[in-house]
């Protein structure tokens, strides 16, 4: 498809809006700032965006590829949910990464923002376990008395635990969601089904150390 005016002043001002935020933090990005930096004039800016929250909203939708995730949708329910909780936009990783101490900041002094912040980035995943989790009982992969509330916390809650205290040990995400996903398909497989019985992946065994290794960090 063809780039019009109005879509390159939309993507400028967006990559705009990302560098001025990792840079300053998100209460020192004005619009203005935004402006200057991007060559696009606020009025312009005004006809995409109805204030600076709803473009720093876009903006790290974008940076998180929440516009492009893919569909998830394979077939192998056991593998589409390990692929969502290793799912991760290869690109600008360094700026979102720069930019996510001054979101977790503005976001605790604006509860409202920080509350559109997290059901923006959270829910998309939550959206595409439930749907699998659907399919996998569906399916009879999964017991059929599966509490689907109680599963998207035991899935979730490492990954965001990972991302809290484990990321700054640089311990991979990938084996922490494989130990996960195989963990609770021992726990909630459908026993009525043939299921391996093979031994713990070496993934699996490589999460058994992440403790020594952060304790020899400390």
């Amino acid at each position: 498809m063809a780039r019009t005016a109005s879509s390159d002043a939309h993507r400028k001002v967006l990559d705009a809006a990302a560098e001025l935020m990792a840079e300053r933090g998100m209460d020192a990005t004005s619009m203005d700032a935004v402006a200057a930096h991007s060559g696009v004039s606020k009025a312009t800016i005004y006809k995409h965006w109805a204030d600076k929250e709803a473009l720093m909203l876009e903006t790290m939708a974008d940076l998180h590829g929440l516009h492009t995730r893919p569909p998830f949708n394979s077939g192998n329910t056991r593998q589409d949910i390990l692929d969502v909780l290793c799912y991760k936009p290869e690109h600008r990783t360094e700026l979102r990464e720069r930019m996510l101490p001054h979101l977790m900041a503005y976001s605790s002094r604006n509860p409202e923002f920080g509350h559109a912040w997290r059901g923006m980035v959270m829910e998309p995943p939550r959206q595409e376990l439930r749907r699998l989790l659907s399919q996998g009982m569906a399916k009879r992969e999964l017991v059929p008395e599966l509490d689907i509330e109680l599963s998207l916390s035991l899935l979730l809650g490492p990954m965001m635990y990972w991302f809290i205290f484990m990321k700054r040990f640089q311990a991979d995400p990938k084996d922490l969601a494989t130990g996960v996903v195989e963990a609770f398909w021992r726990a909630y497989g459908n026993p009525g089904r043939v299921r391996s019985q093979a031994s713990v992946s070496k993934a699996t065994k490589n999460i058994r150390k992440v403790p020594s290794k952060i304790s020899r960090s400390l």
